[in-house]
């Protein structure tokens, strides 16, 4: 006689399973390339600027209403180094990817500087497989939502790797769909009628011919594509994990025309009009997430993570400012470690979890999101190759930021963004704690400190006013690096390294 109690037992098991799946959210994380911190009306500050009433963000809006909106959130300077921060929980200076990667294998992205040369660094970018010269190897995190029952997708600017390796692919990385996802850092074009830039073999946007003719602006074409790929999947009874990875709001600036008249009409240039409207239309695509989420009845299970991967475009190289955004009152913009380059729009909506309309002044820095998804997704103990830095923030949307220890947030950029000797926008490192910034000037082998409670335009110098916190920041910011192994840059004249942080408090004590 054959017993069927094992089968009665696996039946439960999967049974049990299934039910698991449906009480886990959704998770959707909608990253926008180069938006400014005041690039929306929605405040980010204490209080609304002229930058904020000239955007219209109406969905922005409508996310922090439902959920909670973090007014002190970080990136990295550009915009690599932040995805693959996001993907992997470690912090730049540990995975060493500290610029953005070229489209073509082996080659440099960072431009000649007179004065330093970088260190080695992660010019390919991230891999999820050992062995890639120049990658740093890591477990990535769909595929770890992957091996917890996650349906994963992608959808927009991949951006992990260069291309020719595994990283730049994102089915390689645990992605069970990839829409238009490649090793390119921004679209050839976003019109239907140039075919996204098919005609460019880097950066033409790959897949989505069936838009061709029509007048589907690329983010809007996206944003179609994704919401199909969640359809398809609800016959599973998977929770999903999309990647909402919009190639706006980076340049080529090309007017979305459903919303560039508008700006016209409020007495903008052409230049910033283009760039309005790609807000507006990123802003859309938001829109219509929620919308579907909430027609379909899964709102209520399902995370919404907002944020952008650096600072607005505020420098235009080679010209000077302003280009077709600011960042006031923040300091600079991307490819700076001051806040105009790193400090980003972030808002989370979690119905189950979050209090409506809360504001959390905690600081959390990129690296933090990886750990937060694998706590919402429920995923224990997960089986990594990569040591990690990123916090879970899960404490503070559950209201406990009063428990959240005080820490160190460290950026480091080694590198030359701009192709001219212009200020700000070159070999840089910094570190926060509390309200204190201490930012690390390579090429002069100074130390600024300013308090961003009082001075968020990070305009007024204190160090030598407060020589001990200078001090203290400096051995923080030299101890993490120097435990991260890195390598600072070396002077073309001498051949001498840049200093380490402590040694120039130490000689100014």
């Amino acid at each position: 006689m054959i017993s069927i109690k094992p089968v009665f037992c696996c039946l439960a098991l999967f049974l049990a399973f299934q039910a698991s799946a449906q009480q886990r959210p959704n998770i959707i994380i909608f990253l926008v390339d180069d938006m400014g911190w005041q690039d929306t009306s929605e405040p980010f500050w204490t209080q609304s600027t002229p930058l904020n009433k000239r955007y219209r963000t109406p969905n922005m809006q409508r996310l922090a209403k439902q959920g909670m909106k973090f007014t002190n959130a970080y990136a990295t300077p550009v915009c690599t180094p932040t995805r693959v921060s996001l993907m992997t929980g470690m912090n730049v200076a540990r995975h060493h990817v500290t610029n953005w990667t070229n489209y073509a294998r082996d080659k440099r992205s960072d431009n000649p500087d007179s004065t330093l040369q970088s260190g080695p660094w992660n010019l390919n970018g991230m891999s999820p497989v050992p062995g890639i010269p120049n990658t740093v190897y890591a477990t990535p995190l769909p595929k770890l939502l992957a091996q917890a029952g996650y349906f994963t997708i992608h959808c927009g600017k991949a951006h992990y790797a260069s291309n020719g390796t595994p990283g730049a692919d994102p089915l390689a990385m645990g992605y069970a769909v990839n829409i238009a996802g490649h090793a390119a850092g921004h679209p050839a074009s976003y019109l239907p009628e140039k075919k996204y830039g098919a005609a460019s073999a880097s950066h033409g946007v790959p897949g989505l011919e069936e838009f061709y003719g029509t007048d589907v602006f690329l983010t809007d074409a996206l944003t179609r594509k994704a919401l199909t790929a969640i359809d398809k999947n609800r016959a599973s009874k998977k929770p999903f994990f999309l990647y909402m990875a919009h190639y706006a709001v980076h340049v080529p600036l090309e007017a979305d025309k459903r919303f560039y008249q508008h700006y016209i009409d409020q007495g903008l240039s052409e230049t910033e009009a283009k760039y309005a409207s790609l807000i507006e239309g990123m802003d859309k695509s938001l829109g219509d997430i929620m919308d579907y989420l909430e027609r379909e009845g899964m709102a209520k299970n399902t995370v919404v993570m907002f944020m952008s991967d650096n600072g607005g475009l505020s420098l235009s190289p080679p010209r000077t400012p302003p280009a077709h955004t600011q960042n006031l009152p923040l300091k600079a913009g991307k490819g700076s470690v001051n806040e105009g380059g790193i400090r980003e729009p972030m808002i989370v909506s979690w119905p189950a979890v979050i209090k409506p309309g809360t504001v959390a002044e905690q600081p959390v820095i990129i690296e933090d999101f990886f750990p937060s998804v694998l706590a919402m997704a429920g995923a224990r103990k997960p089986v990594l190759v990569q040591q990690t830095d990123g916090i879970s923030f899960l404490p503070v949307l559950k209201g406990h930021s009063a428990k959240v220890k005080e820490r160190l947030l460290v950026w480091h950029y080694p590198h030359r963004w701009n192709r001219g000797e212009g200020p700000g926008l070159h070999f840089f490192s910094a570190a926060r704690k509390g309200d204190w910034k201490l930012v690390y000037d390579h090429r002069k082998e100074e130390l600024y400190l300013y308090d961003l409670k009082k001075d968020i335009g990070e305009t007024h110098d204190v160090a030598k006013e407060n020589p001990s916190v200078t001090k203290q920041l400096a051995e923080e910011l030299t101890s993490y690096l120097q435990e991260r192994n890195i390598t600072m840059p070396v002077f073309k004249l001498s051949g001498l390294p840049v200093a380490w942080p402590s040694e120039i408090a130490s000689a100014e004590q």
